[in-house]
């Protein structure tokens, strides 16, 4: 299946100032960029056809591809003065770039690719700031089985805010971790059907029209993950993924498991 990855957004909550235009997914963890670690995901389980939603920074996304250098996150050896490597990434990949406008929300941009995915009755999608462990091959087995028109991955909440039971008075009864409550939130995976279409309006939502439209209906099937599952939507976390790749804690690099 082919993967849409939305990657064209401003990213406030991840800049510096007016002056810092790289945009969220080319925001480094270890040698590469988050996107790549995303793409590398989805590639380990097969699916190497990428059509990447530009907008925002496109420019340094472009041409992080147009001048990819293989040895970043390869071993090789010099031979005679030429370089042989011993491993590639993205040789095999296929990857279609699409301006979707800077100002366009998700299902915007879903809207304007929907050409690049050549009437494929079903494809996948990620807001490519996001990293996780979850078997992509039991997501998709398991949303055929549902029958659902749509999937997303959905994972406990991740805030360490604590959530109060009050009364009209202001006495406290109870005081939960929103972490402990039975709960869940959108992890930023989806399976997607081309029905998914016809419930986009111009300028519309994925999540709140077209997941939110399904689900009203019953036909969309939430993935519960508990394993790891990590946002980079800031710079905090984007330097605890940092800081955890340079002590080798990596759970979301699947494709160097055994």
């Amino acid at each position: 299946m082919k993967v849409v990855l939305f990657c064209g957004g401003y990213g406030m909550r991840m800049r510096g100032g007016s002056d810092d235009v790289v945009p969220k997914p080319m925001q480094l963890v270890g040698p590469r960029p988050l996107l790549w670690h995303v793409m590398r995901y989805y590639a380990h389980y097969g699916h190497k056809e990428f059509v990447l939603c530009l907008g925002y920074g496109a420019e340094h996304i472009k041409n992080f591809f147009l001048t990819y250098q293989e040895s970043a996150s390869n071993d090789f050896v010099i031979r005679n003065g030429e370089v042989e490597l011993l491993g590639t990434d993205i040789s095999d990949w296929t990857i279609t770039f699409v301006d979707t406008g800077v100002e366009s929300a998700i299902g915007e941009r879903l809207r304007r690719v929907r050409e690049h995915l050549d009437g494929d009755e079903y494809f996948l999608a990620n807001y490519a700031d996001v990293l996780t462990d979850a078997p992509l091959d039991t997501m998709i087995e398991r949303f055929h089985a549902s029958g659902a028109a749509a999937s997303m991955m959905v994972v406990p909440p991740q805030s360490s805010f604590h959530c109060v039971d009050i009364t009209a008075d202001g006495a406290v009864k109870d005081i939960v971790a929103v972490a402990q409550m039975p709960l869940w939130e959108n992890g930023g995976y989806f399976v997607l059907s081309q029905e998914v279409f016809d419930l986009l309006p111009p300028g519309g939502d994925l999540v709140a029209d077209a997941c939110g439209a399904l689900a009203g209906q019953g036909r969309l099937f939430g993935f519960q993950h508990l394993g790891f599952w990590k946002p980079a939507d800031t710079f905090k976390e984007r330097a605890e993924l940092d800081d955890a790749y340079r002590n080798g804690d990596r759970p979301w690099m699947v494709w160097d498991k055994p």
